[in-house]
């Protein structure tokens, strides 16, 4: 196996993140502190930190480090650590990763099972023991771990889930991507802002795999 430095590609990466708007120094470290290179296959790891999505298998892909950190920087919202954050839609488990760098707890789901064990093992071998693990229909989110301060979604539904904007705290954020594939769909962010009302704004626009019902091993 050839052993590569990915020291380089990955400060090019923080550099471009900077120039693309990512302003928060948390986020940039957290970042900085996972080598993104662990979370592909070794044929895709020497475009690891190319400005790009890469593929993962089963038809889904790892986001490009970009929507990374806009993802986490909008969720954490100028905060350097929050206390438990749902993400829906492990895939790779970077994101996961990432967020694991400003999170007490992180909680993650994954319909397909391959990939939630191939994300626990990645997690283990960089010691990063703060993530717990549901292998079940996102919509769903984790309601027995609920409320939680924050929930990331890695796929786009049609619209927003009900039963995720259930599962935030007062004053937590879901960021989630909304639309079907192809016709615009929109990284938007609700905010809960008491027990019956919601704050919803909308930022960049995003390309991203459906989110999808069910569960497969």
């Amino acid at each position: 196996m050839i052993q590569r430095n990915y020291h380089w590609a990955r400060q090019t990466m923080l550099d471009r993140l900077v120039t693309q708007g990512i302003r928060s120094e948390a986020v940039l470290e957290a970042m900085a502190e996972v080598p993104r290179e662990a979370f592909v296959d070794e044929v895709q790891s020497v475009r690891a930190y190319e400005d790009c999505s890469l593929p993962i298998g089963q038809g889904q892909t790892l986001s490009q480090p970009y929507i990374v950190a806009r993802m986490t920087e909008l969720v954490t919202a100028g905060q350097s650590r929050l206390r438990r954050v749902l993400e829906v839609g492990t895939g790779s488990g970077y994101q996961a990763a990432v967020l694991a760098q400003m999170c007490q707890s992180v909680f993650t789901v994954e319909r397909i099972g391959a990939f939630l064990d191939q994300a626990k093992a990645r997690h283990r071998a960089l010691g990063l023991l703060n993530i717990r693990y549901m292998h079940r229909d996102g919509f769903k989110g984790w309601p027995s771990q609920a409320p939680f301060e924050g929930i990331v979604v890695t796929a786009a539904p049609d619209a927003v889930p009900a039963e995720l904007k259930a599962q935030l705290a007062i004053g937590g954020r879901l960021v989630i991507p909304v639309g079907a594939q192809g016709i615009g769909q929109k990284l938007t962010v609700i905010t809960r802002l008491d027990d019956t009302e919601y704050q919803t704004r909308w930022y960049d626009l995003v390309s991203f795999v459906p989110l999808l019902p069910g569960s497969l091993a």
